[in-house]
C-alpha cells in the first residue's frame, strides 16, 4: 500500500503595524490581508478571522469526515456560518460560539448529524484548539 501524506503546510501569521493605521497581516504563504477595526469598514477585524478560522476549519473537516463516511458523492454544498457572543463580564473574549451548520444533498438527519459531530470534535484543529487550553509562548525583541 502506498503511504500517501500531505506535505506539511507551513503556517502562521504576522501582523505589521505602524504609529497609524490599520495592521497588515501576511501568512507564512505569503498570503495578505488587511484589517479593519471600524464597525462600518467592509473587511475583517480580528474577530472576523477568529470566526472565519473556525467556520472554514468546520466545513473542510466536514467533508473529510463526509468522505470517510463514504456520502461525500450524496452531498452538494456545505455551509458553516459562526458568530459569538461577547463575555459581559471579566476578560474581552468570546463566552458562546454559535454555529450553523447546513449540509445539502441526499442524506438523513442522523449522518448529517454525525458528519457534524465528526467534524467539531475530531478534526477540525482549530474547534479542538478553542476547546482546549494552549500554552502560549512569547519572545520579545526591539
Amino acid at each position: 500500500m502506498v503511504d500517501l501524506k500531505a506535505r506539511p503546510r507551513p503556517t502562521g501569521a504576522t501582523a505589521a503595524l505602524g504609529r497609524t493605521g490599520f495592521p497588515h497581516i501576511t501568512s507564512a504563504t505569503r498570503g495578505e490581508i488587511d484589517i479593519v477595526t471600524s464597525p462600518s469598514q467592509p473587511g475583517f477585524n480580528p474577530l472576523d478571522l477568529l470566526y472565519a478560522s473556525l467556520s472554514a476549519c468546520l466545513v473542510l473537516s466536514a467533508r473529510m469526515a463526509a468522505s470517510q463516511m463514504g456520502v461525500l458523492d450524496r452531498i452538494s454544498d456545505i455551509t458553516a456560518e459562526v458568530t459569538g457572543e461577547k463575555a459581559t463580564e471579566g476578560l474581552s473574549r468570546v463566552a458562546r460560539f454559535n454555529i450553523a451548520f447546513s449540509i445539502k444533498g441526499d442524506i438523513d438527519a442522523a449522518t448529517r448529524q454525525k458528519i457534524v459531530q465528526a467534524a467539531e470534535d475530531e478534526i477540525c484543529t482549530v474547534s479542538n484548539t478553542i476547546r482546549g487550553n494552549p500554552d502560549f509562548s512569547t519572545t520579545i525583541s526591539a
